[in-house]
């Protein structure tokens, strides 16, 4: 394959202003209740106060993970392979930046030592990247055991495979735009993105049926798959936006 990691860092750079917009209303909103509940409705089988619980926010772009989490009181360390997105993950984190390190750093390749974290947290970072397989067996060695991994992710992107895919995708472009609502994907530089997508891995395989052969694979035993979580999480323009894309959680417990 060839190496596109200096395209995914230049496209997220040149995103991460609207990008950072976007979180900020996530936080203004009771998006950011949603969120934290859901979070910490998967951690209750970690027995331990919160400021003890070390939490990896990995891809965390301008924070908005890294952010509820700090202020709900666990102890966070976040990545991004992105300068820019880390830059306005701290200039978002107000009162909060002295509570959070922010380290920059590839996903695919982590500088942790083993069983580092008692919980990883990703959004919308997977498919995103050059070495899936690569990223989830370094998750999973930073994690403690008994550790917990949370990835919300989504199979952006597989309409550019999937005719039956494209129809819907398509569907929802004009949905939106008769509900007069703001456009998630034709806003951006959607040219640069699916020249990416064409690119990466995952954006051609149906997932999370992938997910679940590789921790399988990695020798993981606890997986659960939550394809109903987008209905909890996701705004009404988010529902509509991605209709025929919804979000799926991967819950891995490390035994």
């Amino acid at each position: 394959m060839l190496d596109i990691s200096s395209d995914i860092e230049e496209y997220w750079t040149n995103r991460a202003e609207g990008y950072s917009d976007f979180n900020k209303k996530e936080l203004s909103t009771m998006q950011k209740n949603k969120w934290i509940h859901e979070i910490e409705n998967e951690l209750k089988e970690i027995n331990k106060p919160k400021e003890l619980i070390n939490i990896l926010d990995i891809g965390c772009g301008p924070g908005f993970f890294s952010i509820i989490l700090a202020r709900a009181g666990y102890k966070v360390t976040a990545i991004d392979y992105t300068n820019k997105m880390l830059e306005k993950a701290k200039e978002n984190c107000g009162d909060l930046l002295s509570k959070i390190n922010f380290i920059k750093m590839d996903a695919q390749n982590l500088q942790f030592n083993d069983e580092s974290f008692d919980v990883v947290v990703s959004r919308n970072l997977t498919w995103n990247l050059e070495k899936p397989f690569t990223a989830y067996k370094e998750w999973i060695r930073v994690l403690k055991k008994k550790g917990i991994l949370l990835n919300f992710d989504a199979n952006w992107y597989h309409h550019l495979f999937d005719d039956e895919k494209k129809k819907a995708y398509e569907n929802d472009r004009k949905t939106v735009a008769n509900s007069n609502l703001e456009d998630h994907y034709t806003c951006t530089d959607i040219g640069s993105m699916e020249e990416i997508a064409r690119k990466v891995p995952l954006s051609k395989i149906m997932r999370p049926d992938w997910d679940i052969s590789i921790f399988n694979d990695i020798g993981v035993t606890s997986i659960n798959v939550d394809l109903e979580v987008w209905k909890r999480l996701w705004s009404e323009e988010e529902k509509v936006n991605y209709a025929s894309t919804p979000m799926f959680l991967i819950k891995v417990i490390k035994i």
